[in-house]
């Protein structure tokens, strides 16, 4: 015998996904963001800098944990930069990397009701 399944009404089902609406120059930065982390091994290196002790880390410290060489990271790591996500610190040969938790704030809250 079938089951009659009960009806579920979301009382949220036409909410505006954000609190307003986006400007064009708004959506433009928030979506350059959120193509940045788009890809897994940049978000891993974020999630790698933000885990690090004193919330930074090395070029030379990103390279092993996610298994591809120092140009490929680096470039990975130019986008994140160019996105604002994360900020670099040339010292000597080597850079530092920190996340910019401000710009991950400001995507999220882009998209909140």
């Amino acid at each position: 015998m079938p089951t009659t399944l009960p009806l579920l009404i979301a009382a949220a089902c036409c909410t505006p996904v954000t609190g307003g609406v986006l400007s064009p120059d708004e959506a433009e930065r928030i979506a350059h963001t959120f193509k940045a982390l788009g890809d897994p091994t940049r978000v891993r290196l974020l999630s790698l800098i933000a885990a690090s002790d004193g919330g930074e880390a090395c070029i030379c410290d990103l390279t092993e944990p996610v298994g591809l060489g120092q140009p490929t990271v680096s470039h990975h790591m130019k986008l994140l930069v160019d996105a604002g996500l994360a900020t670099r610190e040339q010292r000597g040969r080597w850079a530092y990397y920190r996340v910019a938790t401000e710009a991950l704030e400001l995507a999220s809250k882009a998209l909140r009701p």
